[in-house]
């Protein structure tokens, strides 16, 4: 009985799940117009740099030099989080375009052209006593190298230019909301880094709070343009379906590409987590930049459902890596 509890309190989602369910609630009843639109935009630009700044600032130079010499690995968790992914989600749009809907390919395709999550990966590869190191270059290198790379696999793939209609001016937008700012925090690190390790927690509000505040911008634009006329809870179902597809093929690739090339236990475990994570942090913004805005909603949402799944068995596969080494 104790172990049916262990699971279920395992499987139940997070805090911030629950907290991204209630933003969609509050923007479905109560949508941003008008001037509120414009002033909660202009907070969450500065939130979201902010944000990226702060990230920066708390990424060590020290743990990126260890972890630097790793590069088969390294290539090998870009390879998956950038070729890989995205061949699975056109696989996926080719096969069964009766069954799914171009607003869920879409949505689909762009949650699998996104870089890997730093934070959760990092604390994943530790708990299953995986190459941490590694999984601090890997997963920084990723966030790093989809600034430039997923709106180029976006304009490929999607046929998506930016707002604009100007590719370059999307990727321009995007290095200086995202880019621009994780430099800035990372060279200031000398002088603010004790204080940004000190106050983890600020870190975290700050992460959640801009990702909340896209959240409800989002998705009062997409309310106001009639999303939840569009979209039922079959459509949810079927991204549901989908993301449970997308991550068992990423994780048992992962896994079998690393046994194959005989990386160690501690590498297969950095890549396994690296390289099957997909970033609700930096596909959120990147989104709100590249799409319109009645579009960014129902884009979202097989990433922000993806996000939760990714967390519920990523969680047990770590607790299982890390009870089978320490034996």
């Amino acid at each position: 009985m104790s172990r049916i509890l262990a699971t279920v309190a395992r499987l139940r989602p997070d805090n911030f799940t629950l907290s991204l369910v209630g933003t969609v609630l509050i923007a479905s009843l109560l949508p941003c117009r008008g001037e509120a639109a414009k002033v909660f935009g202009a907070v969450t630009d500065f939130a979201i740099a902010l944000l990226f700044f702060m990230h920066g600032a708390k990424l060590s130079r020290e743990a990126i030099l260890a972890g630097a010499g790793h590069w088969r690995l390294h290539l090998a968790v870009l390879a998956s989080t950038f070729v890989l992914f995205p061949a699975i989600g056109l696989l996926l749009r080719l096969a069964a375009p009766a069954l799914i809907s171009p607003a869920i390919a879409t949505g689909i395709l762009y949650l699998c052209i996104l870089p890997s999550t730093v934070q959760s990966s990092i604390a994943f590869t530790s708990v299953a006593r995986g190459n941490v190191a590694a999984a601090v270059c890997s997963a920084s290198a990723s966030n790093l190298i989809g600034i430039f790379l997923t709106p180029v696999l976006a304009a490929v793939l999607l046929g998506v230019h930016g707002q604009s209609g100007d590719m370059g001016e999307a990727i321009g937008a995007i290095m200086l909301q995202l880019l621009v700012p994780f430099i800035g925090g990372h060279l200031l690190r000398p002088w603010i880094g004790r204080f940004i390790d000190k106050h983890k927690k600020a870190l975290t509000l700050v992460d959640r709070g801009s990702i909340l505040l896209v959240v409800y911008t989002a998705f009062s634009a997409a309310v106001i343009e009639g999303l939840w006329g569009k979209m039922g809870w079959t459509d949810l179902l079927v991204i549901i379906v989908l993301d449970i597809v997308v991550l068992a093929v990423a994780l048992m690739a992962t896994t079998v590409f690393a046994r194959r090339v005989g990386f160690s236990k501690p590498d297969e475990i950095t890549l396994v987590f690296c390289g099957s994570k997909k970033s609700l942090a930096s596909g959120v913004p990147m989104a709100s930049v590249l799409f319109p805005a009645a579009v960014v909603g129902p884009i979202i949402v097989p990433l922000m459902l993806f996000h939760q799944i990714q967390l519920m068995v990523c969680a047990v596969l770590a607790r299982r890596y890390g009870a089978r080494i320490g034996d």
